[in-house]
């Protein structure tokens, strides 16, 4: 987006959801970078590295609408209207989400609100760190001798939704790699489940901390041990959990560094 040149912009009026990718800057898009130079109003989430704030348009009103466990700035129906009325007020309207918009984003929900009240919507897809965050640790999610299958699936669910809980038997068994957003509050509870499903005590698992930053943490157990290691090191979210044979690869890439 060429800012200059941007006709008849208080016409736009136009709600951008950009993913800012999981954290290194490097993996912010060039599309969605160059919104941000443009945008009249950033509404971004607690998690969007100081980096890519640092990409917004300095003229631009900044609002951080973030959500921390125990510390919601904003309940979601109050930042979805800030959204409309805010889109009524400025030419380009941008919500900044970690990640990508609609992996567990509720970019999805943001984007029938503002449909339904008449403002254009454009989406931007970021980098989700369920993929980066192996990544940088060295682990592909899917490998020709360990895994032909991936389920990204949410360790945090919200109440009042479409069914009760997710079926973690069905995923025990359903796929070979397993990758789970905002799980290490619930992890005991996870963990309890996939041993209920008979998925082997052995089997490898990758807490992933801060992936893609500099200070990215990993922690690698196995799934009949990995509660007391996470109690022994004090491992804290925010983290994605990786769980299949796919992790023994970890290890790999610092052999050459």
């Amino acid at each position: 987006m060429n800012c200059s040149v941007t006709q008849g912009r208080q016409s736009l009026r136009k709600v951008y959801l950009v993913g800012a990718g999981p954290g290194d800057p490097g993996l912010m898009t060039l599309k969605g970078k160059g919104i941000l130079e443009c945008a009249d109003v950033v509404i971004h989430d607690a998690l969007v590295s100081p980096q890519i704030l640092a990409m917004i348009n300095s003229q631009a009103e900044k609002i951080n609408v973030g959500k921390r466990k125990g510390r919601h700035s904003q309940a979601q129906e109050k930042t979805t209207q800030l959204l409309i009325d805010k889109a009524q007020e400025n030419a380009i309207v941008v919500r900044l989400k970690g990640g990508d918009p609609f992996i567990f984003g509720r970019g999805g929900e943001e984007m029938k609100a503002l449909v339904e009240a008449g403002v254009s919507v454009e989406i931007v897809p970021g980098i989700t760190s369920g993929i980066a965050a192996p990544a940088y640790a060295g682990i592909p999610l899917t490998h020709r001798l360990y895994s032909s299958s991936v389920t990204f699936v949410t360790g945090h669910e919200a109440t009042g939704k479409y069914r009760p809980e997710v079926n973690w038997d069905a995923i025990a068994h359903g796929s070979e790699t397993i990758v789970i957003y905002m799980g290490i509050h619930n992890l005991p509870h996870i963990v309890q489940q996939l041993i209920n499903a008979e998925l082997s005590l052995d089997t490898p698992v990758a807490l992933i901390r801060w992936g893609t930053r500099p200070d990215q943490e990993e922690l690698i157990g196995e799934l009949g041990t990995i509660l007391e290691q996470v109690k022994n090191v004090g491992f804290e979210a925010p983290a994605v959990v990786v769980i299949g044979a796919v992790v023994k690869m970890y290890g790999l890439l610092s052999v050459l560094t």
